[in-house]
């Protein structure tokens, strides 16, 4: 490499030499110190700026010091070699632009090698080579331009090569003259620079693109130090290029992703040298956003990484736009409850989470009784609004990992999960039932409907599919609707017969009124605070001689229709009170409640008949006696019950609202119930440490309680936990 330089630098200083000796005798009477000026000038303008102090001297005494080798050099051959070893093509014409002299590269890169071209002009050359017409038409002008400017020109010129492609040269064009002022010599030297221009046009490009893209760009540091950034990047991210600068892309992380996340992006990166995918990152003014980006890591010659390169496209638009097709394709569009295909896709799961965790699942079909008539007689928009509001209102009853689901028409699906046994289920089927016929005023009409429930469940015996469920729970609603409707029917004769054998038939239940085959347990009230007893509710169970001791679901639903149910409620408050009369005499002196249902209570004498039950009792004040009844039942003739509640304070007798929250219009219609204790319902206790909506339905009821000034008791209160989390919200009664 020192060799070829060595040898290019002096081809370099003899051309100068050369062209300045040709140049002295026009400029004879100039002084040394022209001859300074002028040959750096030259001799920069023509070869090299980087040899200025090897020539930066007189020309007088650097032509003596070079004469002898000039013409030694021209003897052997060597200058030819010497000029033929220089990078840039060399041309010398003469004043009529003919070819005198040419160098190696000048002879390549007009492809001079097989003709003559010595003595030619470059029309002449031209129509020698009609390919290269325009490389030799092109010179005439700029060469023209020199002789008329007396001076170095410097240009730039482009002709097509050898291999097709275009050419560019950088031209410098030094004209010459004799004593006259006449042409004498031309000499061009051309440095092809296509390579360069290319190179420029790519960073040109490569700064437009990165400038104007649509996506945004970040370039980092290997320490992930921001470098640079394009205009996209603040328009997505909203940090300007300054304030990108020097930072981290930290500054954009939306803690969406784990630790396991980012690991997995720089394995890929360092193993790969890119990574795509889609990251959830945040932009300055918090909002977060999804983005499709691609990293690329940028090595040198070594492997050694250099930068990383950043792409990415804000798809936050896309994400919500496939959201909503999402939501129509697996959503129900009146109701936004799922629709069959997510029920379908729900159900497998719940199935199969059912049965690893060894728990029962309830499928349950349901449809509205006398819808149809409400939608014919008032029109489909009134029917889609009831619709809407039932609804809502099933939903609300439902636990939150229940499924509610539309199948279409007045046909729903509620699927019910973490059942520890089949009897679970009959609280939350209740409240199904009571939400779907809560009374629904629309356009100032009042609308009612109710439901008929098919119930099956699973696992069974055999294995079966998601589908012969939803068929099973079908057929088992047609037979809830054959026996009556507003009811709920289990599928599976086996099944059937374990649940409606509890409740055997009404003639047996009334020999078990008779035979004192009903018996009560008390179970206390207590005062978390202080941990006294401060009453006991009356709790019915029926001793069955085969059976044994069977709850209140058991055989109660099948007789709150029947004349049967009042005639057992007012044994319930007839024992109750025996049992407060003994304990009175005992020196146990303690308020009872009993759970009044409101087939008993809607009865036109039920106060005249309480009085008449408190009177056979005189030992027992009224005021100990306090009667339970569910949110729902009161709100079934709300203006009624008031009335029947008040009544009964005008004798003594208090009232309490059991299930308190689970009905639909709880809040609302509160202030119409003067009773002096809301009881709430255990499936919102139940869940409150691990379900946040219970928790804050719990919050809520206390709230509202103490608005109100009623007294708060909770039901199913199992832990220690519950009972200390329940005095921090100020309930003390479980």
């Amino acid at each position: 490499m020192m060799v070829v330089t060595s040898v290019t630098i002096l081809a370099s200083e003899l051309v100068t030499m050369l062209m300045i000796g040709a140049l002295q005798p026009i400029f004879k009477n100039r002084g040394p110190l022209f001859w300074v000026i002028l040959d750096p000038i030259v001799f920069s303008a023509l070869i090299f700026p980087a040899l200025y102090a090897l020539i930066f001297r007189p020309i007088r005494t650097r032509q003596a010091e070079f004469k002898d080798q000039i013409e030694i050099l021209r003897d052997d051959g060597q200058f030819t070699a010497l000029m033929d070893a220089m990078p840039d093509a060399v041309f010398l014409k003469d004043g009529e632009g003919r070819y005198l002299v040419t160098n190696e590269s000048a002879q390549q890169m007009f492809q001079l090698h097989n003709i003559s071209w010595q003595g030619k002009t470059e029309m002449e050359l031209a129509a020698l080579r009609p390919a290269f017409c325009a490389a030799h038409e092109h010179p005439v002008t700029g060469d023209e331009a020199a002789w008329l400017a007396g001076h170095l020109l410097l240009s730039e010129e482009r002709f097509i090569g050898k291999e097709g492609q275009y050419v560019t040269t950088e031209t410098r064009k030094m004209p010459m003259f004799d004593e006259t002022g006449q042409r004498k010599k031309m000499v061009v030297i051309q440095r092809d620079m296509t390579e360069r221009k290319q190179s420029e046009e790519k960073l040109r490009l490569a700064d437009t693109v990165f400038t104007h893209a649509r996506e945004g760009i970040m370039i980092t540091a290997p320490d992930g130090t921001i470098i640079d950034v394009n205009d996209a990047f603040t328009l997505t991210t909203g940090y300007t290029r300054d304030e990108a600068l020097g930072q981290n892309p930290r500054i954009l992380n939306s803690k969406l992703q784990g630790e396991a996340f980012y690991a997995s992006m720089w394995r890929d990166l360092n193993e790969n040298g890119y990574w795509h995918g889609e990251i959830w990152n945040r932009r300055k003014n918090s909002e977060v956003y999804a983005e499709r980006l691609t990293i690329s890591a940028l090595r040198d010659a070594q492997g050694n990484i250099q930068q990383y390169v950043a792409l990415f496209s804000d798809i936050s638009a896309l994400k919500r736009h496939a959201q909503q097709l999402e939501h129509i394709t697996l959503y129900d569009t009146l109701t936004g409850l799922p629709n069959r295909v997510q029920l379908a896709d729900q159900l497998h799961r719940d199935m199969v989470e059912a049965k690893r965790c060894g728990q029962r699942l309830a499928v349950t079909y349901l449809d509205l009784d006398g819808f149809k008539p409400v939608n014919d007689h008032y029109g489909h928009d009134v029917g889609d609004q009831l619709l809407m509001t039932v609804a809502a209102r099933m939903k609300q009853v439902l636990h939150k990992n229940d499924t509610l689901a539309r199948m279409g028409g007045d046909e729903f699906v509620a699927v019910l999960g973490n059942l520890d046994d089949i009897e679970a289920s009959a609280s939350t089927l209740t409240r199904l039932l009571a939400a779907a016929a809560q009374p629904i005023y629309i356009n100032n009409t009042l609308l009612q409907v109710s439901a008929s429930l098919g119930v099956t469940f699973y696992p069974q015996e055999e294995d079966i599919e998601a589908d012969q469920l939803l068929r099973q729970a079908d057929q088992a609603m047609y037979q809830a609707k054959l026996t009556g409707k507003n009811r709920y029917h289990v599928f599976d004769a086996v099944r059937d017969r374990e649940i409606h054998g509890q409740h055997e038939s009404l003639i047996r239940l009334r020999r078990a009124l008779t035979e004192h085959e009903f018996i009560l347990h008390y179970q206390p009230k207590v005062n978390m605070r202080t941990g006294t007893v401060v009453g006991a509710e009356a709790l019915i169970r029926w001793q069955h001689p085969e059976r044994g001791l069977l709850p209140p679901a058991a055989f109660l639903p099948l007789i709150e229709n029947h004349p049967l149910f009042i005639e057992v409620g007012e044994w319930v408050i007839d024992t109750a009170l025996t049992q407060m009369e003994i304990w009175h005499a005992a020196g146990l002196d303690i308020p009872v409640s009993v759970n009044v249902g409101a087939r008993q209570l809607q009865q036109v004498d039920f106060v005249e008949r309480l009085h008449t039950l408190l009177t056979a009792h005189p030992n027992v004040k009224p005021g100990k006696l306090e009667l339970e009844v569910l949110e729902t039942s009161a709100l079934e003739d709300l203006i009624r019950i008031s009335q029947i509640i008040e009544d009964c304070r005008q004798i003594g007798v208090l009232f309490s609202l059991d299930d308190f929250g689970t009905g639909y219009s709880s809040l609302s219609y509160l202030k119409h119930l003067r009773v002096a204790l809301l009881k709430i319902d255990q499936s919102f206790v139940r869940d409150m440490l691990g379900d946040p909506d219970d928790l804050a339905i719990l919050d809520g009821v206390i709230g509202l309680a103490t608005a109100f000034q009623r007294k708060v008791i909770a039901e199913g209160v199992e832990t220690v936990e519950h009972g200390e989390l329940l005095l921090q919200l100020g309930c003390e009664l479980a």
